[in-house]
């Protein structure tokens, strides 16, 4: 008598995945930056590390260990009129091979007027044969500001790992002021390292980064462009619709992180997060 198991399989490998949901947003009392309700789901968690003069900082922290195949993360933010806030992430967040449906990561940030928010986690890495759909959607008052990065590896190079096969699509959407100014969504699947080594594409490298800066104009660029004979791997820089945009790609995931810290640091005042400095 045979009997099918996939379905009993099926009901497994979901009842295996990872959830989680952070929801929360600050606010100004007596002039300082405060938390105000946070919602926490599954095993997404953030965490305030230390009181701060005017702004706040929070760290996210994935206790699933990382992201697999079929997982959901949400994230949503809000920046109350006048705040200051800084975000960013514990560690790397690793994404790893998938069997079954893509991991979905959903982020929503917003900033009210006169606010200022900092969106900067540490790299992603993508394992071979990882399955990951991210969405960022960014609502900014015409007078917020936005210092924002992503990092995105495709294996651990030092470990000797690439990522040859999988998925990654990554859309993001930039309103402000209520209209939109900047769109737009990346899609790598398939045989992933051959398109990597395209010269059009990446031309061999592992490692892609991209910063938004908002307010930028063409005077900001110039200001980061000075500081291009220090670049280790490529760095296009340019200013439209009122914002400024870095894109990175180089050979090794170290090489890009410290290219992105010198345009973060020309790019604005703010201190980077400490442990981007570990």
């Amino acid at each position: 008598m045979r009997t099918d198991t996939s379905h009993g399989a099926a009901a497994t490998f979901a009842a295996n995945r990872a959830q989680g949901a952070v929801r929360f947003g600050v606010r100004v009392q007596d002039g300082v930056t405060r938390r105000g309700d946070l919602h926490e789901s599954g095993s997404l968690r953030v965490r305030f590390p230390s009181p701060e003069q005017e702004g706040m900082s929070g760290v996210f922290v994935n206790t699933a260990g990382g992201i697999a195949g079929g997982d959901r993360f949400d994230i949503d933010i809000t920046a109350g009129a006048g705040a200051r806030l800084t975000m960013t992430t514990a560690a790397a967040e690793k994404v790893y091979r998938a069997a079954g449906p893509a991991a979905q990561l959903n982020i929503a940030l917003k900033a009210a007027a006169g606010s200022r928010l900092a969106w900067l986690p540490q790299e992603t890495i993508l394992f071979d044969r990882a399955r990951i759909v991210r969405r960022i959607d960014i609502d900014l008052a015409a007078d917020a500001s936005l210092l924002l990065c992503e990092i995105v590896v495709f294996g651990r190079a030092a470990m000797g790992e690439r990522m040859l096969h999988g998925e990654f699509v990554d859309r993001w959407r930039l309103r402000r002021g209520g209209k939109l100014v900047f769109a737009e969504t990346i899609r790598l699947d398939g045989d992933i390292g051959e398109k990597l080594a395209r010269p059009a594409v990446a031309k061999g490298g592992v490692a892609i980064g991209t910063a938004l800066i908002v307010p930028g104009d063409q005077a900001l660029v110039e200001r980061i462009r000075e500081a291009s004979e220090s670049f280790g791997g490529e760095v296009g820089i340019s200013g439209w619709n009122g914002f400024a945009m870095a894109r990175f790609c180089a050979q090794d995931a170290a090489r890009l992180r410290a290219d992105m810290m010198t345009v973060l640091g020309r790019a604005s005042g703010m201190a980077l997060p400490r442990l981007w400095l570990n």
